[in-house]
């Protein structure tokens, strides 16, 4: 059998079952990128960083957590595709961030019980109250509307000219919260089974299918655990493969880990030294004969190549590495290779090591990252006071 070059396994096509076709295998993750105005809408920076990684080979990039509703953010700098949005600034983000043959996607998303403080009264599946966290509960009204949320955004990304989406049902976000037993208490239909926790996910991609019809891409992301005590395991998570495997869905992200407070981070852990959730998709991919990506722990274009020649995933999704190298696609799909040199951080501040890639997605966005070099420490407090000024922004926007 001829050996495969590196080239040639990651430039391969991937076709998804609605017909669409992605040009090679290699993904820029969603990252909450924080370049929105604070009122919802795209920035002449946001578009520029996602024109950025299209020239840089990407087949497709995501937009981080993109809200269907103001009310539950995950940061005032997140987009919103809901009533009032600004479709102009909208449709030159999609434009800009699908050049060269690229697909751009938001990543619809509800923070739910982590939702930004200062901009919301957060809600989850059930309410908590713990060290760090407090929301109430969701009611069944609460839960009826969700639907028709999603499929109303997911309509507007089509109108605006993205050519796809991407349900956020991971790291602990309002989906990803249903799914973990830890955070889903509900007695009702959905809660209990994992397959009652995922009812309403279900529910959703039926609802978001309908809207959009049988040749748009709809992704979904996941957990393959929570990786907390009590939280959603292995097991549960392979349960919800093959559940998912009964829809619609074209793109299965496997990735894990939360941001409730308290919990150990995966890319800011040294347990790993190579992608973090293999093993599972090894196993998830038993389970569904839906295309997969895996996200997390990617440093290397062998990793890459590993993953997919070996038929673990059919693509990878790379997050930092892609921050620290916006044409990270291109050298991967070059003869040559060549990996980023990722930073190392000495007992930085808690949350640090996020807002410094955050403020570096800032200076790709601006064509200034030579000059980029601030500590962790400064790029958390830099990356906290424009927080604080957007949600003024947001307060006057969504009142």
């Amino acid at each position: 059998m001829t050996q495969q070059s590196p080239k040639t396994v990651l430039e391969q096509s991937l076709e998804l079952p609605c017909g669409v076709t992605l040009k090679n295998r290699l993904i820029k993750s969603a990252m909450s990128d924080s370049l929105g105005d604070g009122a919802g809408n795209p920035t002449e920076a946001q578009m520029r960083l996602y024109e950025r990684w299209a020239e840089g080979g990407v087949a497709l990039s995501l937009i981080g957590e993109v809200q269907g509703t103001p009310l539950y953010p995950e940061k005032p700098g997140n987009l919103v595709l809901a009533p009032g949005v600004d479709l102009d600034a909208m449709q030159a983000l999609a434009r800009r961030g699908s050049v060269n043959g690229a697909h751009l996607w938001p990543q619809l998303g509800h923070a739910g019980a982590l939702s930004h403080l200062p901009i919301s009264r957060p809600r989850g599946p059930s309410a908590l109250d713990v060290k760090g966290l407090k929301c109430e509960g969701m009611s069944l009204e609460d839960i009826d509307e969700l639907p028709c949320i999603y499929a109303r955004a997911a309509k507007l990304a089509r109108q605006a000219g993205f050519s796809g989406v991407q349900i956020h049902a991971g790291h602990g976000f309002l989906f990803s919260q249903f799914l973990s037993p830890l955070f889903n208490r509900r007695t009702d239909g959905y809660g209990g089974s994992v397959e009652g926790r995922f009812r309403i996910i279900h529910e959703v991609i039926e609802v978001v299918r309908q809207a959009v019809g049988a040749s748009f891409p709809i992704g979904i992301k996941i957990n393959s655990t929570d990786r907390l005590v009590g939280g959603l395991v292995e097991d549960d998570a392979l349960e919800v493969v093959r559940m998912l495997d009964q829809t619609s869905i074209d793109l299965i992200d496997i990735s894990g880990g939360t941001y409730f407070p308290g919990a150990g981070s995966s890319s800011d852990g040294t347990a790993s030294s190579g992608p973090y959730f293999i093993d599972f998709a090894k196993r998830a991919k038993k389970m569904t004969s839906i295309p997969l990506m895996l996200t997390g722990g990617f440093k290397t274009r062998e990793q890459a190549v590993n993953a997919i020649k070996n038929n673990y995933t059919d693509a990878v999704s790379v997050a930092r590495a892609m921050a620290l190298n916006p044409s990270l696609a291109k050298a991967w799909l070059s003869d040559k290779g060549g990996d980023p040199d990722f930073p190392v951080f000495n007992a930085p501040p808690h949350g640090s090591v996020t807002a410094w890639y955050s403020m570096r997605l800032t200076a790709l966005s601006e064509d200034d990252e030579r000059k980029f070099d601030l500590s962790a420490a400064t790029a958390l407090e830099v990356y906290e006071t424009r927080d604080d000024e957007r949600c003024i922004k947001w307060r006057e926007r969504f009142p």
